[in-house]
């Protein structure tokens, strides 16, 4: 743990906290104050590591009785990760986040180790190489969607 910062202690925590319950509601100011950090720091730890790429969905309700509500997202019955993820792709993509889609999709036996990584190739930076951020993630969300519209037909 000596090498963990405290971004993957909270990240843990909080998995630890899920694994036992799907769903967990959180007071920002009391984890804050449990991991001797600033309330910004647990903000940063939900918005980066508890996104629905990595299959979590966040409320929160500010004020005096606020929360965060971090929830496991279960799919539907009859609606697989593919078509979940469709649904939710946004116009423009990170590399992070498709990476974090793609290892999801590995992770649940829907791709293959070289499927994946093929994936992750023709989506990297190098890649793309357009100029401009907004451009390539643009592409990137558009070769995205049409790899997991690809997934739907193959099973």
């Amino acid at each position: 743990m000596a090498n963990q910062n405290v971004s993957d202690v909270i990240e843990q925590y909080l998995k630890a906290l899920l694994e036992a319950d799907e769903q967990v509601e959180i007071r920002r100011a009391a984890i804050a104050e449990q991991f001797n950090c600033v309330p910004s720091q647990i903000n940063y730890v939900i918005k980066t590591r508890f996104t629905p790429e990595r299959g979590y969905v966040v409320e929160s309700k500010r004020g005096g009785g606020g929360y965060i509500r971090i929830l496991k997202v279960k799919v539907r019955s009859g609606c697989g990760l593919v078509e979940w993820m469709i649904e939710r792709l946004p116009r423009r993509i990170r590399e992070e986040d498709a990476r974090v889609m793609i290892q999801k999709l590995y992770d649940e036996g829907i791709v293959e180790r070289q499927t994946g990584n093929m994936m992750l190739s023709v989506l990297s930076r190098q890649t793309l190489n357009v100029g401009d951020r907004e451009t390539e993630e643009h592409l990137r969300a558009r070769l995205m969607l049409a790899f997991l519209q690809s997934l739907q037909y193959e099973r």
